[in-house]
């Protein structure tokens, strides 16, 4: 028994200091030897729980992102549950705040998985796949809750409001500390909840004037079909 909670914890210090490393210097700058020098373990335990790097990396992304997405439906569940269809603020809510509570909680390592995350959705190459493959069956959900909440919306402004918040998501909670220069230390980019003060209605009026004025738009005959 000894034995194995020694290399379940050496396990969780590979993904951890890998992790770290690829949050700093992206997937391809960092080499297996640099992980394991770090972790002090040997390279053979790496092969030995991940076969490689890539499924080291898989590995590190799908441990928390299945805490994300069990925390995410939760409160999509809860918001649900009060109003159906529910307000948009209240799913742009649900689908932020539990980012807020884990990058303002007791385990500092999850601001180095969402600087990686900002990394990986910025990736034209494999980004893509691998924010699909962990995130969208969740985020369909919300989708679908906002379309609900938004009934004359088109899904076309749907899912582009939700490709911006993404991105405004990822790069905010990767804490590029670039709004402290540029404001010259009125706003500082690690302050999560002044931050989620301000994005959710942010982003929940976003969806709501882009879903409008396409609305009117489509009534008026100025567009004519879906998804134009």
């Amino acid at each position: 028994m000894a034995a194995k909670n020694k290399r379940k914890t050496r396990k969780d210090r590979i993904i951890e200091v890998a992790e770290k490393l690829f949050a700093q210097r992206g997937f391809n700058g960092v080499s297996l030897r640099e992980i394991t020098r770090e972790a002090g373990v040997d390279v053979a335990l790496v092969k030995y729980y991940f076969d490689n790097k890539e499924g080291l990396f898989d590995a590190l992304l799908q441990r928390r992102a299945d805490i994300l997405n069990r925390e995410r439906a939760e409160a999509l569940e809860r918001v649900l549950e009060r109003n159906n269809p529910a307000p948009v603020e209240d799913i742009i809510d649900a689908f932020t705040h539990p980012l807020l509570n884990e990058v303002v909680g007791e385990d500092s390592t999850w601001r180095d998985y969402f600087g990686l995350l900002a990394q990986v959705n910025n990736n034209p190459e494999w980004g893509g796949q691998a924010m699909s493959k962990y995130f969208d069956p969740l985020v369909r959900r919300f989708i679908y809750a906002l379309k609900d909440a938004l009934p004359d919306a088109d899904m076309v402004d749907i899912y582009w409001c939700y490709h911006f918040l993404s991105g405004a998501l990822t790069l905010t909670f990767a804490d590029t500390r670039r709004i402290d220069a540029l404001s010259g230390g009125l706003c500082h980019s690690a302050d999560f909840e002044s931050v989620h003060k301000r994005m959710v209605p942010f982003i929940a009026a976003g969806f709501r004037a882009i879903c409008a004025e396409r609305a009117e738009a489509r009534a008026s005959g100025d567009i004519t079909e879906t998804g134009s």
